[in-house]
């Protein structure tokens, strides 16, 4: 038997403002998202932004339908977006905000464990990180370099 320790690291800033301005802008457009998203049921607005590295800006944000939970979240509405429109392209990073109209959100609020999954796929066949930075709709503001720095022991296409 083999004890293994799992680590991971991420940058937290105080507010948005302590943000560089290229990552504020592509929160920012998250943000924008954010107050689109389609959510009647859960009153838990998300938005996304996904850079690409030809520049491109990819929106998402959740969508819901009566028949909750089989809605979809803004992360993998936007990734599969990305997918779709640029499949050659390299995801840099990705920006997630999230809002209710029920109570302030006012700490981090970081991908699902679905998309988690999901943006790993992308991560692991480009072989290159995608930084992940997420925040509530106040607050603080975290940042890791890789997606899979907050999804350690991660399935892939090498387990079938």
């Amino acid at each position: 038997m083999k004890k293994v320790e799992v680590t991971t690291s991420a940058i937290i800033y105080d507010d948005f403002s302590q943000l560089s301005k290229d990552d504020q802008s592509l929160m920012e457009q998250a943000i924008t998202a954010r107050k689109k998203a389609y959510a009647p049921y859960s009153k838990f607005n998300v938005g996304a932004a996904l850079l690409l590295d030809n520049g491109k800006v990819i929106l998402g944000n959740n969508q819901e339908n009566a028949a909750y939970p089989s809605g979809m979240c803004a992360e993998r509405v936007a990734i599969w977006k990305a997918g779709s429109e640029y499949p050659n392209m390299i995801v840099k990073k990705i920006a997630i905000t999230a809002a209710s109209t029920n109570t302030k959100v006012n700490k981090p609020v970081g991908p699902c464990g679905a998309c988690r999954q999901t943006l790993s796929e992308y991560e692991i066949n480009q072989k290159q990180p995608i930084e992940v930075i997420f925040m509530g709709e106040e607050g603080a503001v975290v940042k890791t370099e890789s997606l899979l720095s907050l999804l350690p022991f991660s399935f892939d296409s090498s387990y079938l």
